[in-house]
């Protein structure tokens, strides 16, 4: 391209370099033991201090300061890199940011002192990835345990707009909570079994048109066997409140201490956190992930397989607890031989073409 004068190449050389930095991503991983803290901030709040992180060693009374800082570095074998591991101590912890005694606060954020590109104003697109590990037999609230917020900024702010929150049960379960507004109350949008997560390395991918009527969607699956656990989206929700200046994320452990005497100290890990805001979303929200699927449990011999199932998957995967793929059949009638499967509880991940879409709990009897 040949440009006419030296001003015109100047104005188009801006121009790409204002749509490149808007359209950047900012990604946080850790790097070694040390400097955590500050590391976390450079990422989401640059100049700012350890503003970006919320723990209880920075209690104003010095309460909870021999133990430490609550997010360090540490070596993960499976993953042959650096996490981050976030503690909780359900004896000793509170909520510093709001001086509770009945909670305890373990997360980091961006917020009012972040980079334009890391809050989200109305009309924006933005993706957030991550992963995140929960440990096995972990032990969430009656009450709350969120593991990740997208918080409303000023005005009608009491409430998180959307939260990922393992919840105690018979069984656990993790659920997608979202609250329209104050007077709106909770909606779960999605829940499944915790059993699912514990022990498993999981990747969040999260995108959000922020509007009155905005675009969401969320995608966990686990990341050894690329199997979908949670997948919701939705075209028309809103995804910031009239009176809010921006909309914002948060990671870690926030949990009631209400039902103290059923938790435990717990230590998730988190790794490959990326915040992005991008020209257009890329969300099938007509995807068949959205089709209804029924099993009849338990499963003696054959599992039978209803036509929403037959029109919309082309193979199905059986994985034992651990998450292992044990078998893995083309779906070509309306019933399949399990009879070599020993008693017990399997998952069932529905598949088009090669892709885990659909997951459910079995009973083999």
């Amino acid at each position: 391209m040949i440009y006419s004068n030296k001003k015109s190449f100047l104005a188009v050389f801006f121009t790409i370099f204002i749509l490149s930095n808007f359209y950047s991503q900012v990604t946080l991983n850790a790097n070694g033991p040390g400097n955590t803290y500050e590391l976390i901030t450079n990422a989401f709040a640059p100049g700012n201090g350890i503003g970006s992180v919320e723990a209880p060693d920075d209690a104003p009374d010095g309460s909870h300061q021999a133990f430490g800082r609550h997010i360090t570095e540490v070596f993960d074998t499976e993953l042959n890199k650096y996490v981050f591991e976030f503690y909780s101590h359900y004896a000793l912890d509170n909520d510093v940011a709001t001086l509770s005694t009945d909670r305890q606060r373990i997360e980091i954020k961006t917020y009012a002192a972040s980079p334009a590109n890391l809050i989200g104003t109305d009309g924006e697109n933005i993706i957030y990835k991550w992963m995140f590990k929960i440990p096995v037999g972990f032990k969430p609230s009656a009450n709350f345990t969120h593991l990740h917020q997208i918080k409303a900024v000023n005005g009608d702010d009491s409430s998180p707009l959307f939260t990922l929150t393992p919840r105690f049960g018979n069984p656990n379960k993790l659920e997608l909570i979202y609250v329209e507004n104050a007077t709106s109350g909770t909606n779960k949008l999605s829940t499944i079994d915790l059993s699912l997560l514990e022990g498993n390395w999981i990747e969040a991918d999260e995108q959000i048109h922020v509007g009155s009527s905005g675009t969401y969607s969320i995608t966990l699956k686990n990341h050894n066997t690329g199997v979908v656990l949670m997948s919701y989206a939705n075209s028309i929700i809103a995804t910031i409140r009239p009176d809010n200046t921006f909309i914002r994320p948060k990671w870690g452990i926030y949990r009631s201490l209400n039902d103290i005497t059923n938790l435990r100290d717990e230590a998730v890990r988190f790794s490959d956190f990326s915040i992005q805001e991008v020209a257009a979303l890329d969300i099938n929200l007509n995807s068949i992930e959205e089709n209804s699927v029924f099993i009849s449990n338990p499963i003696f011999d054959k599992m039978y397989l209803s036509e929403t199932i037959m029109q919309n998957y082309d193979s199905i995967r059986i994985l034992d607890i651990s998450g292992k793929i044990i078998l893995n059949r083309d779906i070509i009638s309306n019933t399949l031989d399990l009879s070599i499967l020993e008693i017990g509880m399997y998952f069932a991940a529905f598949c088009k073409e090669n892709k885990p879409i659909r997951f459910i709990k079995i009973i083999k009897k």
